[in-house]
């Protein structure tokens, strides 16, 4: 007699464009290593049609959906229930189906935080930070930085107004956390009088997409600076390479992929996956695309 097949539960990431994702191999990964019944896909679902094919998903049995460009703020509206950090945010980016409706949740910002701690080895508690951007990206990592209390956040856009909307969003939680935020153009990175490199910087623009480089005074970069640039690909990004040429150690977004892969496993199914070996594996194969 034939073994009955296993019952797997059904899982994808939902967005347009979507072929490119990493998450199906991912999460297979994930699965593999954990023992559980995952079945993991994409779902293209057109630019006007996002809560039509995220609810015949759930209708078809679907447990949960990871969500991309450029539907983030539709799952977010789409949600019944919100965590935290999804409500700071602002945008989801993972769907869990419940009995009682839709749970979102927004795991880039721990992805962030457990790349920098766990697999770089930086740890943000007093860390001087530097965010540069003020858009969506660094919306969801405020909040999960602020967490680990670092000593001081600086937010720096190219649209000085953005940065001061984000910092007074966020100067309730950074006073609980006994953080120093602040933020503005390009020209807020210093206190002229005593310009410092910071020890962890953290690129949340679009640039890299572009090859293009975010303002940001050289002086903010030393040799104890991490440069962390969310964008990755098989060769390092503009940032990564302007970084290192001023001294800094460069790190990509691989491992953010990765880690928020894992937290949204872990949000599914309540088992956190090692992200380690997974980034390995990723990390090889951009390699041989060189």
């Amino acid at each position: 007699m034939s073994a009955e097949p296993i019952q797997r539960d059904r899982y994808a990431v939902v967005g347009n464009p979507v072929a490119h994702s990493k998450s199906p191999y991912i999460h297979a990964q994930f699965a593999a290593a954990t023992g559980e019944p995952v079945e993991y896909d994409r779902l293209l679902a057109p630019l006007d049609g996002f809560v039509e094919h995220v609810q015949a998903f759930r209708a078809a049995g679907g447990r949960g959906l990871n969500v991309t460009v450029p539907f983030k703020l539709e799952a977010h509206a789409l949600a019944s229930r919100l965590s935290p950090r999804a409500a700071a945010a602002g945008a989801v980016n993972t769907l869990r189906f419940d009995e009682d409706g839709i749970f979102g949740d927004n795991t880039d910002g721990f992805g962030l935080v457990r790349d920098i701690e766990v697999n770089l080895g930086v740890s943000l508690k007093g860390a001087r930070v530097l965010l540069l951007g003020a858009g969506g990206a660094a919306r969801g990592v405020v909040l999960p930085m602020l967490e680990r209390q670092p000593a001081a956040i600086t937010i720096v856009n190219r649209t000085a107004q953005k940065a001061h909307a984000l910092v007074e969003q966020f100067e309730g939680a950074a006073r609980e956390f006994a953080c120093l935020i602040s933020g503005g153009g390009p020209d807020s990175v210093y206190d002229p009088a005593a310009p410092k490199p910071y020890d962890v910087i953290v690129n949340a623009t679009a640039g890299s997409l572009d090859a293009a480089l975010p303002e940001c005074d050289t002086r903010a970069f030393g040799s104890a600076t991490l440069a962390y640039d969310m964008m990755y690909g098989a060769e390092p990004t503009v940032f990564m390479r302007h970084a290192e040429s001023l001294g800094a150690r460069a790190s990509d977004g691989l491992g953010m992929l990765v880690e928020q892969a894992a937290e949204s496993f872990f949000v599914w199914r309540g088992v956190r996956p090692d992200g380690a070996p997974v980034l390995a594996a990723l990390r090889r194969q951009l390699a041989a695309q060189v």
